[in-house]
């Protein structure tokens, strides 16, 4: 049955993480009415920029899972995604990494998964090891590595998603909760915080909160618990202290302590993997910490935590069926759940976006591509990228990108005046921060924030006390003083 009702939304997106994001870029392609609704004040607001941000091989997941089908075509999307959506990307490939005899045998367990899941991969002895990641524990025996693992710009990935989504047509509906789902004549009424909104089809992307949206439409079988990461970030202090993501052997609670350097060349090392109560449980503790330290110093000894300059914790929606859920519900078909997204969840978005547009929506609609349809969005300038005479010529034609704001990222007026004038809504000081990397830096925003404050609020035509770090009510100035 397909609808040809033509006053409401064709499909309501709840939800603008990745996966949410990567959906609402693919529907793009296609003449319908879609509209994306986001309870955070910004994309990307909650697991997906909290998290390793690796693309994951997909050697690990169980074969014949959701994961591992997903995971493997997700991985091998993100070379031309990357590039259509100007997003900092790296295959720089993964080892995991055995320090006995014993994890040899686990070793090559795991090489014959990658070979049923499709991943290339090759076993390695401690000296090939050693050469890699002149780093590496002493005590290593062998690496399975697996060259098709990346780094990702986690941010920029969800951002660039959503505008180029938005450039295509998609709307988005910033700061509303989604209150509760009714199923009306055929149709569903989405109430949230701010209003009614009706549509032919809903997809429930909404992460940590995707059981409550479910359970509004029917009794569900599975559940969602909160499992808890915590992370270290290093500063970009040494070229290539480690050239690959190391892993150790994978566990029941997941793939265990990595340590990775990132796409702007700090290292990050972690996470923790704790069940938590709270889905709004961001806090980090010393004890948890402490431990992320020493499983992370078992691989590489030498880690210089002194070059911290942050920690923080993601929430990961770990499912009760211990695999993805990507269905309609049991009682419509126009219903469909997109839940569980945990590792390795970031990498298989793309892939889970295809499958729910074009075999669980297209069983609904007509997918009728649009003529116009276009998958990049307008590259980004990224002065530091040029060279000194590319750089100066541009400064020349536009001095505000030779007015440094973010003096430890290098990061200039022009580049936040170019990511405020963009289709896709940058509300805050982190909106900024996630987009252009304004306060990542050693100083964590201590020189800067103030200024791009300010930048903000002039370009919105605000009072700078209106201008928020985060979600709303994270205001930094409360009132005018003389």
């Amino acid at each position: 049955m397909r609808y040809n009702v033509s006053y409401m939304e064709d499909i309501i997106i709840i939800g603008a993480g990745v996966t949410g994001s990567f959906l609402a870029r693919k529907l793009s392609q296609y003449d319908l009415k879609v509209l994306v609704i986001e309870k955070e004040n910004d994309v990307g607001n909650v697991t997906s920029m909290a998290n390793s941000a690796i693309v994951h091989s997909g050697y690990d997941p169980l074969p014949g899972s959701k994961k591992a089908h997903f995971n493997v075509k997700g991985n091998a999307m993100y070379t031309e995604i990357a590039e259509d959506l100007d997003v900092e990307f790296e295959r720089i490939g993964s080892l995991t990494i055995a320090t006995s005899q014993k994890q040899l045998e686990t070793l090559k367990d795991l090489l014959k998964r990658a070979e049923q899941n499709g991943v290339e991969a090759k076993l390695l002895s401690a000296e090939e090891t050693k050469k890699l990641e002149p780093n590496i524990t002493p005590e290593v025996t062998g690496s399975l590595l697996c060259p098709s693992a990346g780094i990702i710009n986690p941010f920029t990935l969800v951002t660039h998603c959503m505008e180029n989504a938005l450039d295509n047509g998609v709307r988005l509906l910033l700061n509303e909760a989604v209150e509760d789902i009714k199923r009306v004549d055929g149709h569903y009424d989405v109430y949230t915080s701010k209003g009614v909104y009706q549509a032919k089809a809903v997809v429930n992307a909404a992460g940590l909160y995707s059981e409550e949206m479910a359970s509004a439409i029917e009794p569900i079988e599975w559940t969602l618990k909160p499992r808890k990461g915590e992370y270290f970030v290093l500063d970009h202090f040494k070229a290539n202290f480690v050239s690959h993501v190391l892993f150790p052997l994978p566990s029941e609670k997941g793939k265990g302590v990595l340590v990775s350097k990132t796409t702007s060349n700090n290292y990050i090392v972690g996470p923790s993997s704790e069940e938590v109560s709270s889905k709004e449980d961001f806090a980090t503790d010393a004890m948890t910490l402490a431990n992320v330290r020493a499983q992370a110093t078992l691989m590489v000894p030498n880690i210089p935590f002194q070059h911290q300059i942050r920690v923080f914790a993601g929430l990961r929606a770990t499912p009760s069926t211990h695999d993805f859920i990507i269905e309609p519900s049991k009682k419509y078909d126009s219903f469909i759940n997109i839940a569980g997204i945990e590792s390795p969840g970031l990498a298989s978005a793309p892939a889970i976006a295809e499958y729910v547009a074009e075999e669980l929506l297209g069983k609904l609609f007509e997918l009728k591509k649009k003529e116009n349809w276009n998958p990049r969005i307008k590259p980004y300038v990224k002065p530091m990228q040029l060279s000194q005479e590319e750089r100066a010529k541009l400064i020349a034609e536009n001095p505000d990108y030779g007015t440094i704001i973010c003096n430890c990222e290098k990061v200039s007026l022009g580049e936040i005046k170019d990511v405020l004038s963009r289709s896709l809504p940058c509300n805050s000081i982190k909106a900024v921060k996630k987009r252009t990397r304004a306060g990542f830096g050693k100083c964590q925003g201590g020189f800067c924030q103030p200024r791009v404050l300010m930048i903000i609020a002039k370009h919105k035509g605000v009072s700078p006390t209106e201008i928020c770090y985060d979600k709303l009510g994270s205001n930094i100035l409360l009132e005018e003083s003389k």
